[in-house]
């Protein structure tokens, strides 16, 4: 108990006291996870959407494969990305291994069938007749599709916030992919995991806490405009 309290003093004195490096390494954390989530919403809400709304052989196989990868192990995700861009990989010629570049790959590829599944569930539980008069009231298709995500926008908003929270906190891949380099690729897990090795304990909890309520605040935001969304 006497390491928790120590923990959480420790928290607010990094906080309260502004410490460059966990003020840097937050903000790392918050510039990777950040981006990871906006290209996972980009790429599944749209292929979520397309899935949802088209009939072709295979369909089943194409959403148990979605639902499978909302479970993706990170450290899988991790070990394929490293594989991928290695010096004698496919994409080695990239030479972004142990890059923050490298970490926002191998988090995309986490959160994007989180945000793809749920994206898929949100389209497929409106009612089956909304698509025929919205067509009918003479919108085109692509219009069509857009009034759907716009009805969908609630558990959208949730598909958001499970991508980042999938990301935020994952940290296997992330040490394969990004290597933890002090003032370069350290985020608050892979930080958080270094200085628990070492038995800091203290700095351990302390970061893990400035984790959580990086967290918090995050889906506090998001949380806030889908009420707000929800009370229009």
């Amino acid at each position: 108990m006497e390491l928790v309290v120590q923990g959480i003093i420790k928290a607010f004195e990094l906080l309260i006291s502004f410490d460059p490096e966990v003020m840097g390494i937050t903000w790392l954390s918050l510039k990777i996870s950040g981006t990871a989530t906006f290209i996972s919403l980009f790429i599944g809400v749209s292929t979520g959407t397309i899935v949802a709304l088209t009939n072709f052989p295979g369909r089943k196989l194409v959403v148990t494969l979605i639902n499978t990868g909302m479970g993706l192990p990170p450290v899988v995700v991790g070990l394929f990305v490293t594989i991928l861009i290695w010096r004698n990989g496919p994409l080695g010629f990239l030479d972004i291994l142990y890059t923050p570049y490298a970490m926002i790959i191998a988090q995309a590829i986490i959160a994007t069938p989180i945000v793809m599944g749920i994206s898929l569930a949100a389209i497929q539980n409106l009612p089956p007749n909304l698509r025929l008069q919205i067509l009918s009231l003479g919108a085109s298709r692509l219009q069509m599709v857009w009034i759907l995500v716009k009805e969908s926008k609630l558990p959208l908003l949730a598909a958001v916030m499970a991508g980042f929270g999938g990301v935020i906190s994952e940290v296997g891949a992330s040490i394969m992919v990004g290597g933890n380099i002090k003032g370069y690729s350290r985020v608050l897990t892979t930080a958080t995991v270094m200085e628990t090795g070492k038995g800091n304990f203290d700095i351990a909890i302390a970061l893990g806490i400035i984790l959580l309520l990086l967290a918090f605040m995050v889906n506090l935001f998001l949380t806030h405009v889908q009420q707000r969304q929800q009370q229009r």
